[in-house]
């Protein structure tokens, strides 16, 4: 049977034992136990780091024999004086001290664990996250998580201390097109009919500024059914803002001050600000990403011109049938890019839309070129001298439609740097994206449809084009980007009712499907709205980058992997038919249709 926790209250965290002579009372788990005969010590951990307790020929006999019956993750509670070691660890804060103890408790004993409970882990991350409770106990986790907390924790001091009001929006909500598929749940009391989980409070964050809440903040739950990937998860949480009266030049400024806030409060960091801007069109040119990584250069550059009328006909057909010859050069790297790299890196382009991949490599006093035989010496140099391109660099060249050249060149663009190791992990370069397309022109529909939810408000001077140029249409949306990871998307939003209409025309919306869709807020507009815009910032992937970890998994307490599974609790799972029932809900075999 576990002895009892009475007598005794924690006193102190077992990483705050840094004094000798201080009587004290901790409590934790086993990280290790080392029993030499007439000593024992006991390595005693929470989330705050490791003591070590002592046991020794002084130690009662009966309390002695106890500490040699603990294990590993055994649930302790020790009392005792503490001392200086004999035997000093500097690699811990508390390695100058020791509890020379006279009361233990063994509040729970436990079976060996599946895997050793360490910082550093090669067990696979599968049975991690099977055992995932055993995984938080190991201080990287519980460091991610706790960074998790200070982060959500200066948000709130910070939106506060500018009068934003927290406010909570509902869990269950229509369903309506945000961009990804929703979560559904049905209904029992409106049978046939179901709320949706929010991919966002969207549109109840604009009703709110209808309501004259005027600053509105909340830590919102979201959720999405999408694909997975490292840096992204069906449910997330967003730091989620809207602001009344408001230009984007206000709500820029908002977001800088709230960044500058956290990374001063939490790492200590200054981040000048104002931040970095750069427009859509520009980032898509420069780096082939509406989210560029900018800690490194190899930007892209446009040869088109100095191609056109070459004797390479996929340059120059490529510039004859509207599209564009454009290339990066990755600086000292022929040694690392050699030929069979190269090949890899074709491969690469032409899984992601690319036809081919051409290449300069220059190794020795003669530059080796894919395509150099339809070129002239001077046509050849040009290039080489436009695109910067020297003894000991690889330049990759691209020929395509440019929705194909620029992001395939910024996809060659991250791989290389990485495979050079070039890109700093001790920088954040912030940078906000603007002015995108407000259109973007689906060649599958032959249409155009929108670049981002219905309600975002188009540049003034592009309202004019709505009907007859929707390219040249660009909307006051904005994106804050770091390290190459897009942390937050905003707008600010069109508030009148007939410029509202013209956008949902714009888009092809029929009255009957603007009504289903939208009607509660196309109604609440009616009653007058004040200008307004916001944004959302990702809470789990501002924490990611701050940590420098490799995926949300790590920052996230119960993740969800690849295939939207939680493999501790084994969820999905199916539910009785009696449940089925009462929804009025039947299982189809999707493969078999009955």
């Amino acid at each position: 049977m576990a002895d009892n926790m009475k007598g005794l209250k924690r006193s102190i965290y077992c990483g705050e034992v840094i004094e000798e002579g201080k009587e004290v009372t901790v409590a934790g788990f086993v990280q290790k136990m080392r029993n030499l005969g007439t000593l024992i010590f006991i390595d005693l951990r929470d989330k705050t780091g490791i003591v070590q307790l002592a046991f020794n020929d002084n130690t009662d006999r009966e309390l002695f024999e106890k500490a040699a019956g603990c294990r590993s993750e055994f649930v302790l509670m020790a009392h005792g004086m503490t001392a200086v070691r004999s035997s000093i660890n500097h690699e811990i804060p508390t390695g100058r001290i020791e509890i020379i103890v006279d009361d233990l408790r063994i509040l729970a004993k436990a079976q060996t664990p599946p895997f050793e409970v360490t910082s550093e882990t090669n067990v696979n991350e599968e049975l991690r996250l099977k055992y995932r409770y055993l995984d938080l106990r190991r201080q990287p986790l519980q460091h991610n998580l706790i960074m998790r907390h200070k982060i959500a924790k200066a948000a709130r001091d910070y939106f506060y201390a500018n009068d934003f009001i927290e406010i909570e929006t509902p869990m269950m909500m229509k369903s309506t097109p945000e961009g990804a598929r929703d979560y559904l749940i049905p209904s029992r009391v409106h049978n046939g009919k179901f709320y949706a989980l929010p991919q966002s409070p969207q549109i109840y964050k604009q009703l709110l500024m209808v309501a004259g809440m005027d600053r509105y903040i909340q830590l919102a739950r979201c959720f999405r059914d999408e694909d997975l990937r490292a840096d992204r998860q069906p449910e997330f949480t967003q730091i989620d803002l809207e602001m009344s009266f408001v230009d984007v030049e206000d709500i820029l400024s908002m977001a800088e001050g709230f960044i500058s806030y956290l990374f001063k409060n939490v790492l200590d960091i200054e981040i000048p600000v104002p931040l970095k801007r750069m427009s859509y069109t520009e980032a898509m040119e420069k780096y082939g990403s509406d989210k560029p990584d900018t800690r490194f250069d190899m930007e892209i550059k446009d040869i088109s011109d100095l191609v056109k009328d070459c004797g390479f006909g996929v340059f120059a057909n490529a510039v004859k049938d509207g599209g564009s010859v454009r290339a990066i050069t990755a600086k000292n790297s022929s040694s690392v890019l050699t030929r069979k790299e190269i090949d890899k890196l074709t491969e690469m382009a032409r899984g992601i839309g690319a036809k081919g991949l051409a290449y300069v490599r220059w190794v020795d006093e003669k530059p080796s070129c894919s395509f150099a035989k339809f070129m002239s010496e001077e046509e050849l140099s040009a290039i080489l001298e436009r695109i910067g391109c020297e003894k000991g660099d690889t330049a990759l060249i691209i020929a395509d439609k440019n929705k194909v050249t620029l992001p395939v060149l910024g996809a060659l663009r991250l791989a290389v740097a990485k495979k050079l190791d070039i890109i700093p992990e001790d920088k954040f370069n912030f940078l906000w994206i603007t002015d995108f397309p407000f259109f973007e022109y689906d060649e599958d529909t032959d249409s155009y449809v929108a670049m981002h939810h219905p309600f975002t408000m188009p540049n003034d001077e592009c309202i004019q084009y709505l009907d007859s140029a929707p390219e040249k249409v660009f909307a006051k949306a904005y994106d804050l980007v770091l390290n190459g990871t897009e942390l937050s998307s905003g707008s600010i939003r069109i508030t009148d009712y007939e410029l509202q209409q013209k956008m949902f025309e714009a888009l092809g919306l029929s009255d009957e499907e603007i009504e289903a869709k939208f009607g509660f807020l196309v109604e609440a507009y009616k009653y007058g709205a004040p200008p307004h815009g916001g944004l959302g910032i990702g809470l789990d992937r501002l924490t990611m980058v701050m940590l420098g970890a490799e995926s949300l998994r790590d920052v996230t307490a119960f993740p969800k992997v690849q295939n939207a599974s939680e493999l501790m609790s084994e969820c999905p799972s199916p539910v009785d038919d009696e449940s089925l029932e009462v929804l009025g809900i039947k299982i189809v075999d999707k493969d078999n249709k009955e």
